[in-house]
């Protein structure tokens, strides 16, 4: 009983330092597309993006393509955790979950607050965290930070990729055609009959996922969300009898195999494809636009605000208990972090504004500033918290 309960957290250390790594190869990316999309070669650098591959660019090959592989890993981490790991319990859901969500609310409204009669549209871009660009920073501080502050954060991590989904399908979706959505729901109901009559091998699941993909695609609802739902008809479990059933299970399998791929290919090649601001010869009102300042003011305030805020609301009520190991700076620490928005902001930048080249440059401007300032001033607050005690709980009654 003890090795089993011993390994979800082996896993959890190995997932960790494997987003960490990739959270730095993306930072790199982000450099290398900043300097191309201001260099001489930014000519090129957008000839190439633009060019046509078959019926799509490149641009919409790596955007619609590449992405619904990271949003299929997305969606196992979601499958997995919420059903045999760190959010199969209430109790374990319940802290990262209410700071998720008040880290999806607070952005959105303070973007909404400068941009409420203008780009409305656009207020879910603050509400998102990248979870490989935070633990990316949280690597290069080491122990300082307690283990139970990286699994808070990368639970809440996983609820604000499944908030972002949600939200993606619901408020970002062009026009429908409706025999492409039948196409789609018959091939979802086909995926989960799979399941459920104990297929365990991938190969069909993934060749019907290809289809499932293109209707999508052709629906009107973004393609990405195809490997959310090829996802959740993955097996999390063999077939009675089988041994090894948590490291073999063909969800296990598959997440394991897409995870280097995902954390150091496709993700840092988005971060290519879509980090390039041309930002030499802008008019300084680029600036200080409102989108501008809502993306960044949501990302730095309105995270620290929302995910610090309800955390500690929650814990002085009792509703949970905060981080072992961890204090109140350590965990204002981890909600600055929570502002690096890049992957997911950018996403939905795209989804947003998909034929205003001068919204999309105002965001994603807003995008890095907020991303880098909140970076930077999280592994400060983090470099410098002192340790305040092992499972520190606070009530109502306590004054401060």
């Amino acid at each position: 009983m003890a090795l089993s309960r011993a390994r979800p957290l082996s896993a959890l250390r190995q997932f960790l330092k494997g987003q960490a790594s990739a959270g730095l190869v993306l930072m790199g990316a982000a450099v290398v597309a900043m300097i191309l999309a201001n260099s001489p070669w930014a000519e090129g650098y957008e000839h190439l993006l633009h060019g046509q591959i078959g019926p799509l660019s490149l641009h919409h090959w790596v955007n619609d393509g590449l992405m619904a592989v990271f949003f299929l890993h997305v969606g196992l981490e979601i499958k997995r955790e919420v059903m045999d790991g760190q959010l199969s319990t209430w109790s374990r859901r319940i802290l990262p979950g209410i700071a998720a969500a008040g880290g999806m609310v607070v952005p959105a409204l303070i973007y909404l607050a400068f941009n409420l009669a203008g780009a409305a549209h656009g207020w879910a871009i603050p509400a998102a965290t990248d979870i490989a660009f935070a633990l990316g920073v949280i690597a290069l501080l080491g122990k300082r930070v307690p283990i139970s502050l990286r699994v808070f954060l990368t639970a809440l991590a996983i609820i604000d990729d499944l908030g972002a989904v949600i939200i993606i399908a619901l408020f970002y979706t062009a026009k429908l055609s409706l025999l492409d959505l039948a196409g789609a729901a018959a091939v979802t109901l086909l995926l989960f009959c799979l399941n459920r009559v104990g297929v365990r091998r991938l190969l069909p699941y993934l060749l019907i996922g290809i289809l499932l993909w293109v209707f999508v695609l052709r629906s009107g609802i973004h393609a990405t969300l195809a490997g959310v739902v090829l996802a959740f008809a993955i097996p999390l479990r063999n077939m009675p009898g089988e041994p090894d059933e948590e490291e073999n299970s063909p969800l296990h399998r598959l997440e394991h195999g897409l995870h280097k791929p995902v954390g150091f290919m496709i993700v840092p090649i988005f971060g290519l494809a879509n980090a390039g601001v041309h930002v030499l010869g802008l008019p300084s009102e680029a600036f200080t636009a409102p989108v501008t300042i809502g993306v960044a003011l949501g990302l730095l305030l309105g995270k620290m605000v929302g995910v610090f805020g309800t955390a500690m609301i929650a814990v002085r009520l009792g509703i949970a208990d905060m981080p072992a190991h961890a204090g109140r700076a350590q965990l204002a620490g981890t909600a600055l972090l929570c502002g690096i928005g890049f992957t997911m902001s950018l996403f939905i930048t795209l989804l947003a504004f998909p034929s205003d080249a001068l919204l999309q440059t105002e965001a994603k401007i807003g995008i890095l500033a907020g991303s880098l300032l909140s970076g930077f001033l999280g592994y400060l607050v983090l470099r410098f918290a002192r340790n305040e005690g092992a499972g520190e709980k606070l009530k109502a009654v306590q004054g401060t």
